[in-house]
């Protein structure tokens, strides 16, 4: 099959932060901005719940098509063709009005959308597999996440603060033309070199679909694919924060303030110091100390007096420690995976930690209209400290098997 040759030019991860820009741009864009503007146009917390669900259900789907970025074309190619479609059809919704009679384009919008940036994630996960040492793949993990979630809070709260006080077109307009911009830092990477081994197509998604086998009939393997699949540090309840923001008297600029300028910074400086952890610890039980935290944070919220304030200082948190959880997600990936079909490898395990993202998001929507707020984030806590207890004992028991399932 083609394989591919690691680039041997450093190149510092600050680019991988530039790279997934487009990536969390396009989730905060609809899952902060447009959330809002929905729930204050009279659109119920469930529906806006299904349209935040929708920014996910591509990602749980998205190892279909990842074969296909593993072995046509190039990564550099694959992410400015999906880093423009991703920009223009953000920039399109710019001029569709944020009402329930406009849900369903918006929707038809949100899920295009959603789609497009997974390719552009895959190009950048074969890019940073390529150009990053197994010693410091916490800190690439780190750097990717601080894009990630450093984007979202630049189109959730820069978005909205437009929305707010320019223009409801002028934040589609430029988040759209900053996911363009973003192609400019491919001129810090190499693409990955292809062998000269002329093999049919087919040959190579058979050989891919041994890379995978391989890696999930390991025992490493197992554990990771339980561990992501459970919903713990699924950050969910961040996605209807704009949804619920008036129990705690939270006004639009105060949204996007904790889910734009500051929530943005706490997240990306959190993904960086869970990046530095993950190099000095098992990463995936950093995966799961870090859900648990996520979870106290969500009981602490829940059981603070609800003001302005305490909004700020529980989703500011909240934020800060998805981070954490963000950066060792992607460190645990990149420490089983192989070079080889990377995008497909990468992409199988992320399909399984976007499932628990998608679901929890509506498990928390549900538990909002029934419970309220508070019930919505102890909802949430509970089943990932569940989650998080299930996992040791996976452990435990595959450490005394005998299973055919090794290490």
């Amino acid at each position: 099959m083609p394989t591919h040759v690691p680039q041997t030019r450093s190149v510092h991860p600050v680019a991988l932060t530039i790279l997934y820009l487009p990536f969390g741009i396009s989730g905060g864009y609809f899952t902060v901005t447009l959330a809002y503007l929905l729930a204050h146009a009279g659109v119920s917390v469930n529906q806006v719940a299904a349209l935040v669900a929708l920014t996910i259900l591509p990602g749980t789907w998205k190892v279909l098509w990842a074969p296909i970025i593993d072995t046509t074309l190039t990564a550099k190619r694959w992410y400015i063709l999906s880093a423009w479609a991703t920009g223009l059809a953000i920039l399109a919704t710019a001029f569709v009005p944020a009402r329930e009679n406009s849900l369903w384009v918006l929707s038809a919008l949100t899920l295009l959308v959603s789609t497009l940036s997974t390719v552009l994630g895959m190009a950048t996960e074969i890019l940073m597999t390529h150009s990053t040492a197994q010693d410091q793949r916490g800190r690439a993990g780190g750097w990717s996440q601080a894009g990630n979630l450093g984007g979202s809070g630049l189109g959730g709260g820069a978005g909205l603060w437009m929305a707010q006080h320019v223009a409801p077109w002028s934040a589609g307009v430029l988040l759209g033309l900053v996911c363009l911009l973003c192609c400019m830092a491919l001129r810090w990477f190499q693409s990955p070199i292809r062998s000269s081994e002329i093999v049919a197509y087919r040959d190579s998604l058979a050989a891919i679909g041994k890379d995978v086998l391989a890696l999930v009939r390991s025992r490493v393997g197992f554990l990771t694919v339980v561990l992501l699949f459970l919903p713990l540090g699924t950050g969910a309840a961040s996605g209807l924060w704009p949804a619920i923001a008036d129990d705690w008297h939270a006004t639009a600029d105060t949204v996007a303030l904790v889910n734009g300028a500051l929530g943005g910074i706490l997240s990306m400086v959190g993904c960086l110091i869970g990046g530095y952890l993950c190099d000095r610890m098992d990463r995936k039980t950093g995966y799961a100390v870090f859900g648990i935290v996520l979870a106290a944070c969500a009981v602490g919220m829940g059981l603070a007096p609800r003001t302005p304030f305490t909004f700020i200082v529980f989703t500011s948190a909240y934020a800060f420690f998805l981070g954490f959880a963000y950066a060792a997600f992607t460190a645990v990936v990149l420490e089983i995976i192989g070079t080889r079909s990377a995008a497909t490898q990468y992409n199988v395990l992320a399909c399984l930690s976007n499932i628990p993202i998608a679901y929890m998001t509506t498990v928390d929507g549900l538990a909002q209209t029934k419970w309220g707020s508070s019930g919505m984030l102890y909802t949430e806590a509970a089943l990932g400290v569940a989650a998080a207890v299930f996992f040791m004992a996976i452990v435990r028991l595959t450490n005394r098997s005998r299973s055919p399932v090794v290490a």
